[in-house]
């Protein structure tokens, strides 16, 4: 039987970590915090969230609800810690971040099949078993690593200058983007006199702060916004910004109205001291358990720190906020997954080096956990001579290995799970509710059925 080595541990090296020995393969897990820090991370944690504390809808027959039933029924070590350290977020399932990676962390450490080395790795060797889970902020060097490795089966056409290096890497390797981080108020200096607590359409319980603004509110928050001044872009950067996750500056610059149709979008969310609905609306969401802190939904922006206290200050309710974290921009750096890795998530050119999390082309942190578990499961597969088998196209575990293993690779963006990823039924369902719910259902019946020969059982079991 293989060691298997893993390298980093985030959501995905520490769930991979923990497939493999509940299946008695031995692993040392690497993590170069906090010998080497990132631009995002502030603790030595394993698993540490970064951008956001949600996981997403709980709402049943959802895509992101099926994602995580599949991990449920996997026997994901990372859900069941998410569900233990959850925060109320009304239909949503949030966690307190600090305590999340703290019970993580400590699980993990104490597992004795998986050796913790604290140290950057660099390079990776030839012939033994890895996984490589570093996540968007991939150290340099082993950013040079992979692009070494990528470069056999890279093709010239399809070359990407890294921004970070001002320089041409081999083709297929760095892909990049830029992610931004939200920022977090302290609770007890919010005006809770001009806010109210409400869940969107009255789904789930009513947990999240509401800052409504009237037409001038929002006029004036916005002139503001589009006034204020973002940090200075360097001259080797080219702000690559991922769709889904835009800076609000950068949204409000496309309309007056597109953060009233974005993340101050309004709808579902009647202020009951009026009845009416406001104009806009910001959210806040709770941080933590102890309700201490909050975090602006959607509010991720790269403008300097100064400049968000002023215009953040604008909105009701945050006059005189104090700010725990003000919002940031870090790169996010993931492989051309389509030319490189395939179905099992191993590199086609060295199969012995599996790729799992963001770098792998997931967007999210339940697809990042899912990956996790694949590329763990498949690991310890190969560890113990046996043969991984890929999940089944109808599935949401499936889907996302389809997405990021046959998707178009000069056009390759990362993917959060959606029901455009899933196969279409195979009759036509006008109601779409229903049709989402043959989905989910077929999913889950093949996804069991996947799950039948022992796929996922321990070697001990």
């Amino acid at each position: 039987m293989k060691k298997v080595r893993i390298v980093g541990a985030g959501l995905a090296g520490s769930e991979a970590a923990w497939q493999c020995a509940r299946r008695g393969v031995a692993v040392e897990l690497f993590e170069m915090r906090p010998g080497r820090a990132t631009p995002a991370h502030q603790t030595d944690n394993f698993a540490e969230l970064v951008c956001s504390n949600s996981l997403k809808s709980e709402s049943e027959n959802t895509a992101p609800w099926l994602l995580k039933e599949e991990l449920r029924r996997a026997g994901s070590l990372l859900l069941e810690i998410a569900r233990e350290t959850a925060v109320p977020a009304g239909h949503a399932l949030a966690v307190d971040r600090a305590e999340f990676s703290r019970k993580v962390t400590e699980v993990i450490s104490r597992e004795p099949l998986i050796t913790i080395c604290r140290e950057e790795v660099t390079e990776v060797e030839d012939g033994t078993l890895t996984i490589i889970a570093t996540g968007p902020l991939t150290s340099d060097a082993l950013s040079q690593e992979i692009a070494r490795l990528s470069s056999a089966s890279s093709s010239a056409e399809n070359a990407s200058a890294d921004p970070l290096r001002g320089e041409a890497p081999p083709p297929h390797s760095n892909l990049y983007f830029y992610d931004s981080i939200s920022p977090i108020v302290e609770a007890d200096s919010i005006d809770m006199s001009k806010v109210y607590l409400a869940a969107r359409y009255d789904k789930g319980s009513a947990d999240y702060i509401n800052c409504p603004m009237s037409k001038d509110e929002y006029d004036r928050f916005y002139d503001a916004l589009l006034a204020a001044q973002s940090v200075e872009q360097k001259d080797w950067e080219k702000l690559n910004y991922f769709e889904s996750c835009l800076p609000i500056e950068e949204i409000a610059r496309r309309g007056r109205d597109t953060l009233r149709f974005g993340p101050m979008k309004p709808v579902g969310l009647k202020d009951p001291r009026t009845g009416r609905i406001p104009y806009a609306a910001v959210q806040l969401r709770q941080e933590n358990l102890r309700a201490d802190s909050y975090n602006l939904v959607g509010f991720q922006n790269h403008l300097k720190f100064g400049e968000q206290a002023r215009v953040l200050s604008l909105i009701p309710g945050l006059g005189n906020a104090r700010f725990l974290r003000y919002g940031q921009i870090h790169r996010n750096t993931y492989i051309n997954a389509p030319a490189l890795l395939n179905p099992r998530l191993q590199m086609k050119a060295h199969p012995h080096v599996l790729f799992a999390g963001q770098i792998c082309g997931v967007e999210g942190y339940v697809e990042s956990i899912a990956t996790g578990l694949m590329s763990g499961m498949n690991a310890a597969a190969l560890a113990t001579g046996g043969e991984p088998a890929p999940p089944p196209r109808a599935t949401a575990f499936g889907s996302l290995v389809h997405y990021i293993t046959q998707a178009e690779s000069k056009t390759f963006q990362p993917a959060n799970i959606t029901f455009d990823l899933l196969p279409a039924l195979g009759r036509r369902v006008r109601d779409r509710k229903e049709r989402h719910r043959l989905q989910c259902e077929l999913a889950l019946r093949e996804f069991e059925n996947w799950l039948r020969p022992s796929a996922l059982e321990p070697a001990s079991a």
